[in-house]
């Protein structure tokens, strides 16, 4: 409880400054939050849900997704052996410092617009950190400990289930910064070629001039992102617990 109510505290203090601080504001580019949360119930909770949010939700899902396996399996073998590891050295290079919506115009020639071209936006952004983490941690995998395991002629399926086991702290840390560009992408590439979505309604109250809707949905993508967070910490402490048992020894030890 008292880890929850520091998560929430300094979220609630802004949001009550914000209502205060906005309260009889006649800006109509900045209207009171007590009027954007108003403009939220009444789009977020009806139909909008469904035809917008759902689609959204499902293109990060399987985005994330599909980074997530490609990542992992790309960086276990990079890290693992020398000779990949050195032949896409060059091209590593090149793509992880390549922004993903450069991609889009190229997208909407090639397949037009689409759930393919959004899931290829999301998947090439976020894999990037997954795969790089995946390598360093799958590189500093305890070489005795392998050593140990081939010593007792474990299957080779077993030993890279060991490694992928001391290298999941890091995987879990690209997957963290993965989720977040998963977000970001998937509303940049809403905004830009879609027809339905959390990024393509936002827009369209923008264009309206709908702007306490447009806050609204503001509104919401941040909330998407902060439950979507602490879920993933949730997930991560669960399966690293073994892994802050062992450091506390290690600790301990020391």
């Amino acid at each position: 409880m008292r880890a929850l109510g520091y998560a929430l505290g300094l979220p609630a203090v802004l949001v009550a400054a914000w209502w205060v601080a906005s309260d009889g504001s006649t800006n109509v580019f900045l209207p009171p939050l007590r009027t954007i949360v108003e403009a939220f119930r009444d789009v977020w909770f009806s139909g909008t849900f469904v035809s917008d949010v759902v689609p959204s939700l499902w293109r990060l899902a399987a985005g994330y997704a599909v980074a997530l396996a490609a990542g992992v399996t790309l960086g276990f073998v990079i890290g693992r052996w020398a000779v990949p590891r050195a032949l896409t050295g060059p091209l590593l290079a090149y793509f992880r410092v390549l922004p993903a919506p450069v991609l889009i115009p190229v997208l909407l020639v090639a397949v037009g617009i689409g759930d393919a071209t959004k899931l290829v936006v999301i998947t090439v952004g976020a894999v990037w950190p997954i795969l790089l983490n995946t390598a360093d941690g799958v590189r500093a995998a305890d070489e005795v400990g392998l050593e140990t395991a081939a010593a007792y002629r474990l299957p080779r399926r077993t030993r890279h289930l060991l490694v992928l086991r001391g290298a999941s702290p890091q995987i879990f840390a690209g997957a963290r910064q993965a989720l977040g560009l998963s977000i970001i992408l998937m509303v940049v590439s809403e905004m830009l070629m879609s027809t339905d979505g959390l990024g393509f309604t936002v827009v369209q109250f923008q264009r309206s001039f709908a702007i306490p809707q447009m806050w609204s949905g503001v509104l919401l993508i941040g909330l998407l992102g902060f439950g979507l967070a602490k879920l993933f910490e949730l997930v991560e402490r669960r399966a690293l617990r073994w892994h802050r048992g062992h450091t506390g020894q290690l600790t301990e030890r020391r």
